[in-house]
């Protein structure tokens, strides 16, 4: 099955990146909804690290504004959620629930160089599934990586285990956004071997 093209418009080809967004607030049950659809996204032997801190106050977001690149500070100010994606560095301390063979929690606790990339690649993903999600249940979606992570980490992660990735804006936006940049064609981008 193919979604529509007002799907895919929603999804992909009218979002654009929110810089600012309407004063309307995310109701925590759509911050659920968004996680609970983004989970189904896959991730090599469903390990699934992506871990997600919701900023809703004032006083939450001030904490993460010292991080920031001085083009991120307002729109994060403004932007009803602010959204911290991060990598669990322990993730396979629930292999045992969330794969089907034995062994796995081992194989990646015996192999910290393995377990490392394998969470960073995936919690990237659950990112990325995370803003498909949110723009699938009407939201909009600001990403960023202008921020100094290891002040993230310090501010939010002490203990080391999770990691900060990059951050999300969102919420409702207010139109206010960029042309559309091109994109690289296929022939540009792809082989086909």
């Amino acid at each position: 099955m193919t979604l529509d093209a007002q799907a895919l418009d929603q999804i992909f080809f009218k979002a654009r990146t929110a810089n600012t967004f309407v004063d309307k607030p995310v109701p925590d049950a759509l911050l659920r909804q968004v996680y609970d659809t983004a989970r189904m996204g896959p991730t090599s032997m469903n390990t699934q690290p992506a871990r997600f801190v919701f900023l809703k106050t004032p006083e939450a977001r001030a904490r993460l504004l010292p991080a920031l690149s001085p083009g991120n500070l307002e729109k994060t100010r403004v932007a009803p959620v602010t959204v911290i994606v991060a990598a669990d560095s322990r993730f396979f301390e629930f292999m045992p629930q969330v794969w089907h063979r034995e062994g796995a929690k081992e194989n990646f606790e015996s192999n910290p160089t393995m377990s490392e990339a394998t969470a960073t690649r995936n919690s990237t993903l659950g990112g990325a599934y995370f803003i498909i999600a949110a723009r699938a249940l009407g939201l909009d979606c600001g990403p960023m990586s202008g921020v100094d992570l290891a002040k993230v980490n310090a501010e939010f992660f002490p203990d080391g285990r999770w990691r900060a990735n990059f951050l999300i804006n969102l919420g409702y936006g207010d139109g206010d956004v960029f042309a559309r940049n091109k994109r690289l064609d296929f022939e540009q981008a792809c082989q086909v071997l």
